[in-house]
């Protein structure tokens, strides 16, 4: 019976290593995914960037060529005006219905 028994070296060492794993799991793993995670969304969020951009100069060169350079920044602005006056109005939805009642 004795011998089916580890050694107390053993079981601590076995313990220590359990713990190690756990500690691990618990914080290194966990910081490791949401670093990748958050490199990911950052790499996402420059590329996503860098399309609008370009598809904005495509759409400006492209308006350009059919009606000119002067109203192609005219359509061009219009559009990014009434785009940002919409969000405008959109920023704090809970003042409006205040403001109604």
């Amino acid at each position: 019976m004795a011998e089916s028994k580890q050694p107390l070296s053993s079981r601590i060492a076995d313990l220590l290593e359990m713990i190690a794993t756990k500690v691990r799991a618990l914080t290194v793993d966990r910081a490791a995914a949401a670093i990748t995670w958050i490199a990911v969304s950052i790499m996402l969020v420059v590329a996503l960037s860098m399309a609008l951009f370009w598809l904005l100069v495509g759409i400006f060169r492209a308006l350009g060529a059919l009606m000119g350079t002067e109203t192609a920044y005219a359509v061009v602005g219009a559009v990014l005006i009434l785009a940002g006056a919409v969000i405008w109005m959109r920023r704090y939805p809970q003042d409006r219905k205040s403001h109604q009642e």
